[in-house]
C-alpha cells in the first residue's frame, strides 16, 4: 500500500506540473524568438494593440513638442538669455530628461501646465516665456496621458482630458499670435512679420498636435464609451479648459 501511494503521489505531481512546464516552455520559446529577432521584450505580454498605438502617439507628441522647443528659441533668441542657464541646449534638456514625468521649476515659479502658459503670456513676467511656455505645454500634454511614459494592458486614457488638451493648443496658437506687449511687439514670435517671407512651419506643429491629441480621443471615447464633451469657444473670448 505504500508503494502504492508513493506511485499515486509521483503521477499527480506530473499531471499537476505538466500545464506548467507547457506555459514554461512557451514563454521560453518566446524569449528565445526575441533573442534572435532583437524585438521581444517581456515587458510587451502586458501590452495590447492599444498600448502600442498609444505609446506610438506619446512618442510622437514628444518629438513634436521637442521640434516647437527648438523653433521657438530659434525664433525667440532673446528668451533664452533670461533666467539662470544661457544656454538654449541646456534648458532643452531639463523639459525632455525624463519622458512622462511632470515638470516643476523655480524659473516659472513652480507653475505647471495650463498656469505656467499663463505666466509665459503675462505682460509683466520678466523671465523665459519660451521656457515658461513650453513647461506648460509639455505638462499638460503629459497630463493627458496620465503622466505615463509608456502604457500596458489595464491603464487607461481619459478622452476627455485628451479632448480639452487639443482645444488648449488652439487657445494657446491664438494668444502666441495676439498677445504684446505695450509697444505692440509679439511677446513670443511665431508668425513672420510684415517684412518676412511667410512662415507657416509653427502652425503646421500646432497642428500636428492637435490631430494627434484629438484623435487619441475619439480611440478613448470608443474604447471607454464614455461621451465627449464638446466645447465650443470663440477666439476672442477663449479660455484655457481644466483637465479632468
Amino acid at each position: 500500500m505504500k508503494d502504492i501511494n508513493i506511485r499515486r503521489g509521483f503521477a499527480d505531481d506530473v499531471f499537476i506540473a505538466q500545464p506548467l512546464r507547457v506555459l514554461v516552455t512557451g514563454l521560453l520559446l518566446l524569449l528565445c524568438a526575441g533573442c534572435t529577432t532583437g524585438a521581444f521584450h517581456v515587458k510587451n505580454l502586458a501590452k495590447s494593440d492599444m498600448s502600442f498605438v498609444v505609446d506610438t502617439a506619446m512618442y510622437d507628441v514628444e518629438a513634436l513638442l521637442r521640434e516647437l522647443t527648438i523653433k521657438l528659441y530659434k525664433r525667440n533668441p532673446r528668451e533664452y538669455r533670461k533666467g539662470v542657464e544661457h544656454d538654449p541646449n541646456i534648458k532643452i534638456g531639463q523639459l525632455f530628461a525624463y519622458p512622462g514625468r511632470r515638470l516643476q521649476f523655480a524659473e516659472v515659479q513652480g507653475l505647471e501646465e495650463v498656469a505656467a502658459m499663463e505666466l509665459a503670456l503675462d505682460p509683466d513676467f520678466e523671465g523665459d516665456r519660451v521656457f515658461a511656455v513650453m513647461t506648460g505645454l509639455i505638462g499638460m500634454l503629459r497630463r493627458s496621458y496620465g503622466y505615463q511614459g509608456e502604457y500596458f494592458l489595464f491603464d487607461s486614457l481619459d478622452a476627455q482630458a485628451l479632448y480639452n488638451s487639443a482645444r488648449n493648443i488652439e487657445v494657446l496658437m491664438w494668444r502666441l499670435q495676439s498677445r504684446q506687449d505695450g509697444e505692440g511687439t509679439p511677446l513670443v514670435l511665431v508668425n513672420s512679420l510684415p517684412d518676412e517671407p511667410t512662415n507657416l512651419s509653427f502652425e503646421r506643429l500646432f497642428g500636428k498636435l492637435i490631430g494627434i491629441q484629438d484623435l487619441m480621443a475619439h480611440m478613448a471615447e470608443d474604447k471607454s464609451n464614455r461621451r465627449i464633451t464638446n466645447v465650443v469657444q470663440s477666439a476672442a473670448t477663449a479660455v484655457f479648459l481644466p483637465l479632468p
